[in-house]
């Protein structure tokens, strides 16, 4: 497994400004277009930059460094969409629909793609 340090990075720092960076755009799209569009369109943005961060930045070869990982994030999502969406905002029409659904199964599977992608090209 990596350094402490870097293991910190890669989980709660790069689960962090993944959550972060959805939020801030979900709270500009929130001007430009319908509430039920609005997890549809961050989908594929979300896609690509959190493909991008495991491809790129995360460096590990161990399945379970990505497993560990894709759990975290998955928490970090899904308590802090609670805290600053859920809790804050209180949507009329609630808030956990199908695209946010595919938000947390995407959260917790892209790093277990890369994982096993990574691992097996290492081979």
């Amino acid at each position: 497994m990596k350094t402490n340090k870097q293991f910190y990075i890669d989980s709660f720092g790069w689960g962090l400004l993944l959550w972060l960076f959805g939020y801030l755009l979900g709270i500009i799209l929130y001007f430009i277009l319908p509430k039920t569009l609005i997890g549809w369109a961050i989908t594929p943005i979300a896609i690509v930059v959190t493909l991008w961060i495991l491809i790129k930045k995360i460096k590990s070869i161990s399945i379970v460094y990505y497993l560990i990982i894709s759990i975290i994030w998955t928490l970090i999502a899904v308590i802090l969409d609670y805290l600053f969406i859920v809790k804050a905002f209180n949507p009329e029409d609630g808030y956990y629909k199908l695209d946010v659904f595919l938000y947390y199964i995407l959260t917790f599977i892209l790093p277990l793609i890369i994982g096993y992608w990574k691992v097996t090209k290492s081979k």
